[in-house]
């Protein structure tokens, strides 16, 4: 069976009506990601290219550009969210709970969802065991918040045909790798069923600033203008909009006037929830089991 076959398609129009708390009409989910580059590997992503056109090891300045944000640019983003009480799911490698414990213990102590983004940032069909690192993300995270994670977002949302089962079987329920609908939709596994949440690849400032090379204020406009609709079509039938952030794009000096606008936006409208992820879900089951 091709993968996409266990996704079965369901037209928008035909979804059944649901209903968010308090009789909202849009979900709006912040992504915090926070990963863990390591210098001795080619760089996930660049904002330099090599001197002509020769891949450097030592990366140094691509990987100083993340770096930056984890040093820098998460604390302008963690204070943007925490000031306005902004509920947050921080996927986030793994591993950052040990490469970068004061990252972490911050978004624990502001009672941040953890949800697993990988063991360190690599795509999962890149890995030699993937089953292995799926356990250990998911160990790693428990060992440091006490709590099992409950929901996953790979690493450039790269799968493979076992990850789904993988992620299950690992205790995931929720997954953010299918971005097919603005509602949840189930999907069987070999180990029961995993949901996903409805994530976003254009309302997410990587896109937006690293891949189209937009202007600082595009991401406050398109993540605004996509805000509008859902808002609008929420009268209708329940929406839910993801908001996707990461410290060395949105959290530099240039971009987090943009983001904290976004913010206030948002919290500036009536009928808006703000969940994280496994509460979407939760949220999403509840409602499935009155239909």
């Amino acid at each position: 069976m091709a993968l996409s076959d266990r996704i079965p398609y369901q037209a928008q129009i035909d979804r059944p009506k649901l209903r968010l708390p308090d009789g909202n009409k849009l979900a709006v989910w912040v992504i915090l990601n926070v990963e863990e580059w390591r210098i001795e590997n080619a760089m996930p992503r660049t904002v330099l290219s090599p001197p002509m056109g020769q891949p450097l090891l030592p990366d140094v300045p691509n990987w100083s550009w993340h770096e930056y944000g984890m040093r820098a640019g998460f604390w302008r983003q963690f204070k943007a969210l925490t000031d306005r009480a902004m509920p947050v799911t921080l996927a986030l490698n793994a591993n950052v709970c040990n490469a970068y414990p004061r990252v972490a213990a911050a978004a624990l102590d502001a009672g941040f969802e953890f949800m697993g983004h990988g063991f360190v940032q690599s795509p999962m069909h890149k890995l030699n065991n993937q089953a292995d690192a799926i356990q250990r993300a998911v160990d790693t995270i428990a060992k440091f918040t006490k709590k099992a994670p409950r929901s996953w977002e790979s690493p450039g949302l790269t799968e493979t045909e076992d990850t789904l089962d993988l992620l299950r079987l690992s205790g995931i329920e929720y997954v953010a790798d299918w971005v097919i609908d603005d509602l949840p939709q189930d999907i069987a596994t070999a180990h029961g069923t995993i949901t996903t949440i409805p994530y976003s690849v254009e309302t997410n400032d990587i896109v937006i600033h690293a891949l189209q090379h937009l202007p600082s204020e595009q991401f406050l406009k398109r993540c605004t203008d996509q805000f509008d609709r859902l808002y609008l079509e929420g009268a209708s039938n329940a929406r839910i909009m993801a908001i996707s952030i990461h410290p060395y794009i949105t959290g530099v000096p240039h971009r987090i006037k943009y983001l904290e606008a976004l913010l206030d936006y948002v919290i500036g409208h009536d009928g808006v929830a703000l969940m994280t992820a496994s509460e979407i879900g939760d949220w999403y089951r509840g409602e499935m089991t009155k239909k």
